[in-house]
């Protein structure tokens, strides 16, 4: 495996916006890899941004999450733009026609997953008989076996048993037995064979799209969470390589301890890897995951990048965190490998939360740089504050776990009338930003805060571009309803804000 060349870097002034790509306006209930997504890299170029960021890329599992799904290596099928079908000959227009249940301002995943799936098996009918396409597609398949082969079989054998997660399986099947694996291959080629089809468009529409932002000097920032999902092809097709018994089932989960914030903990509920085998293997399947997830991004942001100095293991058999135990992972041995095969890609350690002595170390051992969060800073976390930040280090407004910039103040705002620490907190904001008006500007002046900090790069939500409240937030931590679902109004972002940002980017010298 050849090492990956990254003409993108986190050593020089840059800055980005961060905006997950089901987050885009289109007519067919979500973001996708289409005109609108194109229209995105346009406004950043001329906005001065070097980076979009966003979440994870793969097909989201139970609860729709990004950071909870079947695959590590696939992409999610809901990305592929329909309307390039149509280009393609494989759709038509008259197909097209927008289901009543979506929302501009929301996502449905109830609606848009059905739509989409019904919409891509039309396209895959069709695709079959169209001439020279299934050459090209035999040609991916065979160049990603790799990882192709169980996620196409996984994803036929699941849909094959009405949904239900992998251990719900046959025995045979569930324990990866080849005998049953070939039957079940044979009994299901063509399903396998769609979901092959659904992955090579993907990749199709993936490159075209990373070809034009980079061709434009925009780079793309994708995500790896340090844990995945059980129900997942990875766990299914590699048992060897977590801590399951002989039957498949998780004998410990992730999760973190009791805190002042939560007395039972956290529960995750991720399998854990068994870090000997791993190491056995030379850490090879986390190198092919690095090397997939750099091929289709400029840069990644490791989740939970604390993780790799230790992690909670809870056994399975507990409700809540409250009994565990800290286990030491060979973070400097995997990332040790990973360099030797890949070079030295950029990546950003998400080191936020209690930051061990440990893990700093880990971090800085490998250059990479360390996340920090304004609106921590605020609340007090002095470390997080733009005064204090060092070269080596992405700066963030906020993230897709925070309140907007606007909800935030709005908040702190609300809370200050009861609370004399909120009322210090509130003012600091104020004065920071040098506003003591009602806010009404108030994200512009603290994009223009990090913008002027010292960190080398700087990364604003779209949310706080446009200066959006609390409905527009994406993500809030510990809960699993009513998140992942905002999309960007068709037409928000104006030539007004891509000058703003520009003008911003020249004076504090990150334009490119």
């Amino acid at each position: 495996m050849k090492a990956v060349k990254q003409p993108f870097t986190f050593n020089r002034r840059s800055c980005g916006v961060l905006m997950h790509i089901t987050s885009l306006p289109g007519r067919h209930g979500s973001g996708d890899l289409g005109r609108a997504a194109y229209d995105f890299v346009d406004f950043l170029s001329a906005a001065g941004q070097r980076w979009w960021q966003m979440l994870p890329v793969n097909p989201p599992g139970d609860g729709f999450s990004p950071y909870s799904c079947n695959s590590t290596f696939a992409g999610s099928p809901w990305l592929i733009s329909l309307d390039q079908l149509v280009k393609e000959g494989l759709l038509r227009k008259s197909e097209l026609l927008p289901s009543t249940a979506f929302r501009d301002a929301k996502l449905i995943f109830q609606a848009v997953v059905p739509y989409r799936a019904e919409r891509l098996r039309v396209a895959y009918e069709r695709f079959k008989y169209k001439s020279g396409a299934n050459a090209a597609l035999n040609r991916f398949i065979r160049k990603h076996s790799g990882w192709l082969d169980d996620f196409a079989l996984f994803s036929a054998l699941q849909e094959a048993h009405g949904g239900k997660p992998w251990n719900l399986w046959a025995r045979d099947l569930r324990l990866h037995e080849p005998s049953a694996l070939a039957d079940a291959r044979r009994v299901l080629a063509d399903e396998v064979r769609f979901h092959q089809f659904q992955q090579y468009i993907f990749d199709k529409q993936w490159s075209a799209l990373k070809a034009y932002a980079n061709k434009k000097g925009v780079g793309l920032i994708g995500d790896i969470p340090i844990f995945i999902a059980y129900d997942s092809a990875d766990v299914w097709a590699r048992r060897d390589l977590f801590v399951l018994d002989r039957e498949g089932a998780p004998r410990v989960v992730s999760g973190c301890p009791p805190d002042f914030f939560n007395a039972d903990g956290q529960r995750w509920g991720h399998p854990h890897y068994d870090w000997r085998r791993h190491q056995q293997e030379g850490f090879a399947w986390w190198v092919k995951r690095f090397a997939e997830t750099l091929r289709l991004f400029d840069g990644v942001r490791i989740d939970h990048f604390l993780g790799f100095y230790r992690t909670w293991q809870i056994p399975a058999d507990q409700l809540t965190a409250r009994v565990g135990k800290w286990v030491k992972t060979p973070g400097r041995e995997l990332f040790t490998a990973v360099r030797k095969r890949l070079g030295q890609p950029p990546i950003i350690a998400e080191d936020l939360g209690a930051v061990t002595v440990g893990a700093s170390r880990l971090r800085d051992e490998f250059g990479f740089p360390s996340m920090k969060v304004l609106q921590f800073g605020f609340g007090g976390g002095c470390d997080h504050m733009p005064h204090n930040q060092s070269a080596a280090s992405v700066f963030y407004t906020g993230t897709h776990d925070n309140d907007t910039i606007r909800g935030y103040f709005d908040k702190v705002e609300t809370a200050g009338r009861r609370s004399r620490k909120a009322r210090a907190e509130f003012a600091l904001m104020q004065r920071y930003a040098n506003t003591n008006g009602d806010g009404t500007n108030m994200h512009w002046d603290l994009i223009r805060t990090v913008m002027a900090s010292r960190a080398h790069t700087a990364i604003f939500p779209v949310q706080d571009i446009l200066g959006l409240g609390g409905e527009a937030r994406m993500n809030v931590p510990g809960t699993v309803v009513d998140n992942w679902e905002w999309r960007m109004k068709p037409g928000a972002l104006k030539k007004e804000h891509a000058a703003m940002l520009r003008t911003m980017c020249e004076d504090f010298e990150r334009v490119q």
